[in-house]
Parts: structure tokens; sequence; C-alpha cells
């Protein structure tokens, strides 16, 4: 197989574009201010999303896409005179280049379903992200990921190598990439890696959270009978499979399924679930609040 070059979508008409997203407890005035504060330094709304959890007393969130004249050399002093509408009004927020694709670093076992989707989406240009590289315990995928024109590095983990592997998995990523996928990889996330990508580490677990956490949950769904079977893509935490919840699917499955009938349809989901999750991620459309997101989708 010749290399292949990922096909790049003509970016010059997000040049200009920028992402807001804030946080903030639900009060009169927060649309208000932010629109006017926006076209009080010349912006121009293109899209805006917001939902607030209950007026009285809840958390209102917010999604605008706009665009700026000059937005490159205007972005700090943006986010600087924003600082004072944020304090009035306690808000979490930032504002993110539309334009700059967010570099994933993907890690990645011997399993190549969720993988294989993730590339192929980049290759056709339908995920809005640059794929940096693909961390491996394992040199199975290589020629594959290599044939695609990315780099591809193998370190193996064992019990007694894990902290080193980890070491050196962390020399390849922090302040290289602007979040990691873990695409199947077989091993746990330790607490030292999860706190330099707070947010930024997005797993795809082979079932319908929070049901059958932990191993082998397709056979734990045979055993228990189960009529459907599903995927979750959620950000990673330091409770074993328990983070905040992006994305899921499922599909009908019925007592003629075995555990390897379960196992194939769930690859199919598995896949898709996992690349919508980072296409929302790199698009900046999830904001997470405590051990939830909304997802502006």
């Amino acid at each position: 197989m010749t290399p292949n070059v990922a096909v790049k979508s003509n970016r010059e008409d997000l040049k200009n574009r920028a992402r807001m997203l804030v946080a903030c407890p639900d009060q009169p005035g927060i649309v208000a201010a932010v629109s006017r504060f926006l076209y009080e330094h010349g912006a121009n709304i293109v899209q805006s999303d917001q939902y607030t959890i209950d007026p009285e007393g809840g958390m209102f969130y917010i999604r605008i896409e706009f665009d700026l004249e000059n937005l490159d050399a205007r972005r700090e002093q943006l986010k600087t005179d924003f600082s004072s509408v944020a304090a009035q009004f306690q808000m979490k927020w930032s504002i993110n280049r539309a334009g700059r694709k967010k570099k994933l670093a993907i890690f990645v076992s011997k399993e190549d379903h969720a993988l294989l989707e993730l590339l192929w989406q980049w290759q056709a240009g339908d995920l809005e992200a640059d794929i940096a590289m693909v961390i491996s315990n394992h040199n199975d995928m290589r020629s594959l990921v290599e044939s695609f024109g990315i780099e591809y590095h193998h370190i193996p983990v064992t019990a007694e190598t894990k902290a080193d592997a980890e070491r050196k998995q962390l020399e390849l990523v922090v302040d290289q990439v602007d979040a990691v996928v873990l695409a199947r990889y077989m091993q746990i996330i330790t607490p030292k890696f999860i706190e330099h990508f707070r947010n930024r580490i997005i797993n795809i677990h082979h079932s319908f959270l929070p049901a059958f956490v932990g191993g082998k949950p397709y056979a734990q769904a045979h055993n228990r009978g189960v009529k459907i079977i599903g995927a979750t893509a959620h950000y990673v935490t330091e409770e074993l499979d328990g983070g905040p919840i992006i994305e899921q699917d499922v599909q009908r499955v019925s007592h003629r399924d075995n555990v390897d009938d379960l196992k194939r349809i769930g690859r199919h989901i598995e896949r898709i679930v996992l690349a919508r999750a980072v296409s929302w991620h790199v698009e900046d459309r999830v904001i997470v609040h405590g051990n939830k997101t909304v997802v502006f989708n």
C-alpha cells in the first residue's frame, strides 16, 4: 500500500472564526452580555447554541461561533477584555480558533477497528484534527499506521515496566498533542497521566455504561441475557469507566447471539461512537460539568 496524505479541507474561510464555550450559574442577562461584548468588538456571530439545566439556580451553557477580522492578532486582547464579563457572571470559559486543528495521539493495543475508523475519517477529511502519532503496547499495527504516513511508537507495557512506559508516553505527548484517544487501548491509565490531560483523554468502552464496567463486558452481557448491547465514549478519570459520558449507542441482540456475535456487533457500534465523540471534542462541542457533559452536536 502506498502512503496516503489526509485530505486537506480549505480552511481559509475559518481563519477568522473562533469558538467560545461558557458555563456559569444561570441568571438573566448572560446572552445579552456575551452578544453585546462580541458586537462591541466587531465580531459577527454565525452560530449560537445554549442550554440551561434549571433557570432557578441551575447552570447555563452556551457555545458561540463568531467571525472576527484579524483574529490571530486580536484573540489575546479579546480574551483579556472578556475576563471582566466572565467575572460578573462567574463564568468558566474558553475561546478557541476554529481554523487550528487539534493534534491527537491515538493509543491502541491489538484490535484495529476503532483505530481504522479514525484513520479513514481523518484521511477523508471528515475528522477535523491532525493525528500526530499512534502509540501502542504491541507492534502489530505498525505497517498499517505508517501506510497512512503517521508516526508509530511501540512502547511495551508490563507490570514491572509500566512506570517507565508511562514516562516514555508522556515524553511523546505532553505539550505535543491536545488530546489522547484510547482506541481499545487495554491498559489502565494512571492518575499521573490523567492529570496532564484532564478532560482530554477519550476512551471507548465496549458496553452501555454504567452496565458491565471493567473487563469482558460482552461476556458479562451474555451471561446476563441482555437484549440490547452498546458502547460508550467517555472522558477518562481516576474512576475506572466512570468518567463523563460523551456519546453512546446501542443495538438489539437476541438469545441466539453468543459472545462472539456480541463482539462482532459491538465492534461496529464502538467505532462509530468513538469517532463521533472525538469529532465533537475537536470541534469544541463538549462542555464538562462535574461528571456529566453538555454536547452541542
